[in-house]
């Protein structure tokens, strides 16, 4: 199938060749004509699927055949994060080059500057607002935010934002909104509470979904068993004095843990840097350029740079502890061997987390090879 058998219009066909989208990707293929007909679609399908232009395309199709701009809001996008706001933003930005939309990413932090951005294209209308729930909810208690003739809600990564504590906020933003609406929810997993949101949210909605991946064939998976208090001592044995490894993530579960190993790196004399939610958005979106550009050689991070930020050109990913989901192993991992480059992906699973990496082998399919420790830390 090509992005042309959809029936979008030229100037959107002019975007996806400026983007350098070819053909579709699954998620698209499935939830772009149901969209189109304006369903209500619930989408199961994992980051990196293509989602986000499954529902951006189909939207602007439909503002750039209005004969004139809208002055009020017509897209909602609900987002876990800052970084996956900004994301979006910017491929409104791409894919409606030829047939401008406007839009906003609506998030938070300290700039008040950033704030008052926010706050006037609100106020003037804009086709799509793509807002954290909480930041959202902060400008509807000002009093001027106009939701009455919103057209399409989108849920995404909505497993994500209930696992943050956002499902009352949802629910209080979703109150606010037209009943006549096009609703759109896509989820990386499906418990129990997502289809209880979809209940809430959703009119006799079609279900899209895309089975979850498993890791690219040229990532090289391994696993050392080891003692929690043995991880940073082998993190540091595995990386000092690595020239080959230019670019590497290490994962850990906590911002506490994430610090705490940033601290320990960098005693070590290794160039790394640490993004977790204690740091303000500026700060954040700082350290991910500096990482992009290869000013520092090793980030530290949680889950939040795992979902929604493209990063190329990963060497090696370290799993500091063992995620709790197999969706979660997958979307860490998926951050090396892109563009057919090879990549390596090592996990540290202390005697706890066992049963924890036995439910990753299992939806792998396959026993993950251990590594030997190093003979000094037998």
């Amino acid at each position: 199938m090509k992005f042309s058998d959809f029936g979008f219009l030229p100037a959107i066909m002019d975007g996806i060749r400026a983007m350098g989208f070819e053909e579709p990707t699954p998620v698209q293929e499935q939830a772009i004509p149901h969209i189109m007909q304006g369903k209500d679609v619930i989408a199961c399908a994992q980051t990196g699927t293509g989602k986000t232009a499954a529902f951006i395309l189909p939207i602007l199709n439909k503002l750039t055949m209005l004969p004139a701009r809208l002055n009020y809001i017509s897209t909602l996008v609900i987002v876990p994060t800052r970084e996956l706001a900004i994301q979006i933003d910017q491929h409104l930005e791409g894919f409606g080059y030829f047939a401008p939309a406007s839009s906003i990413a609506v998030y938070g932090g300290n700039d008040s500057a950033v704030w008052d951005k926010q706050r006037v294209a609100i106020q003037r209308g804009v086709d799509f607002i793509i807002a954290t729930p909480g930041r959202l909810i902060q400008h509807i208690r000002m009093g001027y935010v106009n939701l009455d003739r919103v057209e399409h809600l989108v849920l995404d990564e909505a497993d994500r934002m209930l696992d943050m504590g956002f499902y009352e906020d949802i629910v209080e933003i979703v109150s606010l909104l037209p009943a006549k609406r096009q609703t759109l929810l896509f989820s990386a997993t499906m418990p129990d509470n997502i289809r209880k949101l979809a209940l809430k949210t959703l009119h006799n909605p079609v279900e899209v979904n895309i089975a979850v991946s498993k890791p690219a064939d040229n990532v090289l998976q391994a696993v050392y068993e080891v003692d929690e208090g043995a991880k940073i001592p082998l993190l540091g044995y595995l990386l000092k004095g690595k020239d080959n490894v230019k670019s590497a993530i290490i994962f850990a579960s906590t911002k506490v843990k994430v610090k705490s190993i940033e601290r320990a790196l960098i005693q070590n004399g290794l160039s790394a840097m640490a993004i977790h939610s204690d740091l303000d958005q500026k700060d954040r979106e700082e350290v991910l350029r500096l990482f992009k550009n290869r000013k520092f050689q090793l980030l530290v991070a949680t889950d939040i740079v795992s979902r929604g930020i493209d990063i190329e050109d990963i060497d090696l990913i370290v799993n500091f502890d063992v995620p709790h989901d197999p969706e979660d192993y997958v979307h860490r991992i998926g951050r090396t061997a892109r563009a057919e480059a090879d990549g390596v992906a090592i996990t540290f699973v202390n005697s706890k987390e066992k049963t924890l990496f036995k439910k990753i082998e299992v939806f792998l399919g396959s026993k993950i090879f251990r590594i030997p420790l190093p003979g000094s830390m037998k």
